[in-house]
């Protein structure tokens, strides 16, 4: 599920073709070097009622969403990437009001997917990443 934050409207489409395979590479390559501390992160979030929709947003640019978890380079990874969930974005209008429900629809099992907040180059928009088996 991608979505566009210029639209507010939710596209359950992760192949689109906006989202290149080059860039997802970069993403998947990176991801499993912080998977499990994200993984742990999104438990904790949804453990101590923050939020059921745990969010990361990953990035290579200086953000103010959410907070700093994981650095760019700190466990041999390139992206920084910040913990937030879906109230702050539904607060900041990258979700809009009328996408609220198709968001909580389309949002995958946290237990099994990282939903990842993707602003990379020109690249922003949801992707969930299937995290990896033990």
């Amino acid at each position: 599920m991608i979505n566009n934050s210029n639209e507010n409207a939710l596209m359950d489409d992760a192949n689109s073709p906006e989202l290149n395979r080059k860039l997802m590479g970069y993403i998947s390559e990176d991801f499993i070097k912080v998977a499990d501390q994200l993984k742990e992160a999104s438990y904790q979030i949804r453990k101590r009622g923050f939020s059921e929709n745990p969010v990361f947003i990953i990035t290579n640019n200086e953000l103010e969403l959410g907070l700093l978890l994981i650095d760019a380079n700190e466990m041999n990874n390139r992206f920084q990437y910040r913990a937030s969930f879906m109230q702050e974005f539904i607060e900041r209008k990258l979700i809009g009001e009328e996408s609220v429900l198709l968001f909580k629809e389309n949002y995958k099992n946290p237990d099994e997917f990282c939903c990842l907040f993707a602003l990379v180059g020109e690249f922003s928009g949801f992707v969930f990443v299937p995290y990896p088996e033990d």
